[in-house]
């Protein structure tokens, strides 16, 4: 009787699971989309209709952070272990957008960026290290 249980006493991934990687699929495209349209829209209409991100980059940023973090339990890590890819990629995206853009365009509010890419990046390594719980 050693094998992981979740809240509801079953070896099975949260309910929420699906729906979070999910979102953060959707908020990873919308940020990606957000990016490349500043610059699309003053080329090609004139005018630049949004600045470039700075307060809801930090946010998205925030978005698999949180996903990594809530999913620690083995039955949860067991089920995103197959969205690993993502969500380093877009881990590793809002890092690299937020570090330049904070340090040499002077953003601070993307510090918060730099921040929220970091602890998930560090996040993901230390939970994918971990060995699973196995069963005498």
């Amino acid at each position: 009787m050693t094998e992981t249980r979740d809240a509801e006493g079953t070896g099975h991934a949260a309910p929420w699971l699906p729906y979070g990687i999910a979102g953060v699929k959707i908020v990873f495209i919308l940020a990606v989309f957000r990016l490349l349209f500043t610059p699309f829209s003053e080329e090609m209409l004139g005018e630049q209709w949004l600045p470039m991100p700075t307060w809801d980059w930090a946010l998205a940023s925030a978005t698999p952070t949180l996903l990594v973090l809530l999913a620690r339990r083995p039955a949860d890590w067991s089920a995103l272990s197959g969205e690993l890819t993502i969500l380093r990629i877009a881990l590793i995206f809002y890092f690299v957008y937020g570090l330049a853009f904070a340090a040499f365009q002077g953003e601070a509010v993307l510090w918060a960026s730099v921040l929220a890419g970091l602890v998930g990046l560090v996040a993901l390594h230390l939970l994918n290290r971990k060995e699973p719980v196995h069963d005498i």
